[in-house]
């Protein structure tokens, strides 16, 4: 597919979302290049030799920086979450093909550790540990 159409509907996907959402300058540009590196992708860009480019993507940021406390940040664009379910609505990948793409293991926790530990507190004091034991149990005498 021909360059300048991928920038114009590049252009078009890109205001549509900038005219419903507030967007910093930084933002708009890493918006612009994801889609846009989106639609080759899906375009399926041929090199100039007639063979399938390849698709080396590197991290935004260094691994070791990836996954703090407080917040992880998107190995894709750079951003920091404290969650990153922003990998399936942004990039359009599943959290078992972003750990592919980054070679990331999967017992390391796509969330920010604070997070998971405060949710983990929130669990304990309801007792929902021992609310889904019951419940468990009551399904299997059925």
């Amino acid at each position: 597919m021909d360059k300048k159409i991928l920038v114009e509907l590049t252009a078009e996907i890109v205001s549509a979302h900038a005219s419903v959402n507030e967007m910093k300058k930084e933002e708009l540009l890493d918006e612009m290049q994801a889609v846009f590196q989106k639609l080759l992708a899906l375009a399926g860009t041929v090199s100039e030799e007639g063979e399938a480019a390849p698709q080396e993507v590197k991290p935004a940021i260094p691994m070791s920086k990836a996954f703090g406390a407080d917040k992880v940040y998107c190995l894709v664009c750079g951003k920091a979450f404290t969650t990153l379910k922003h990998i399936m609505v942004s990039h359009q990948l599943t959290p078992k093909d972003y750990r592919k793409q980054f070679g990331i293991p999967t017992k390391t926790p796509l969330v920010a550790r604070k997070y998971s530990e405060a949710k983990k507190k929130i669990a304990q004091e309801k007792g929902l540990a021992a609310k889904l034991a019951e419940g468990r149990k009551r399904r299997a005498k059925k």
